[in-house]
């Protein structure tokens, strides 16, 4: 909290300059930890929704891992958290980038499984092929929902969708 606060902080002075000025828009140099970004912004310089959605990936990887963005101390394929993770979804093994406090149960899984699924959607290498910021918030709000009607039916899936093998073989451990 005090990070958020400390970063109002620091644009707060501008924001006002402007405001009395009658300036309509602030331009600035994006600072920011380099795994958040876009990777076509680093080309063409120019920040987009497609952007924030990319960054959104980024934050949805890092929550369900419980990892930091880049993990220097871990082996080169693994630094980078999100594109770790990805592969690691991409090859079946979504299981293995979990966070272990999570507890490991169907329910947990699957919705798991799921903002790994928009997760890699969002980190699309170009902008055109993520989803607009409404849809990830149609999705993540579905989630949600299916997650909740679950624990509440004690039902161990998220709608039609079932438990591969991996998952179940690696709870079972």
């Amino acid at each position: 909290m005090f990070k958020l606060l400390g970063s109002v902080a620091l644009i707060l002075p501008y924001l006002l300059a402007d405001y009395d000025s009658g300036v309509t828009h602030v331009s600035s140099q994006v600072k920011g930890i380099a795994s958040y970004l876009d990777p076509e912004y680093l080309r063409t310089y120019q920040l987009t929704e497609k952007s924030d959605v990319y960054s959104s990936g980024v934050l949805l990887v890092n929550l369900v891992t419980s990892k930091r963005p880049i993990e220097p101390k871990r082996e080169l394929k693994e630094r980078i958290t999100a594109k770790w993770a990805m592969k690691k979804f991409t090859d079946g093994e979504a299981i293995s980038t979990l966070d272990p406090k999570l507890a490991c149960d169907s329910t947990n899984i699957l919705a798991v499984d799921k903002i790994l699924e928009l997760a890699l959607q969002c980190l699309a290498p170009r902008r055109q092929n993520r989803p607009s910021m409404r849809r990830c918030v149609e999705i993540l709000w579905s989630i949600h929902k299916e997650y909740r009607e679950a624990l509440a039916s004690h039902v161990s899936s998220l709608s039609s969708y079932s438990m591969s093998t991996s998952i179940r073989e690696h709870c079972e451990k």
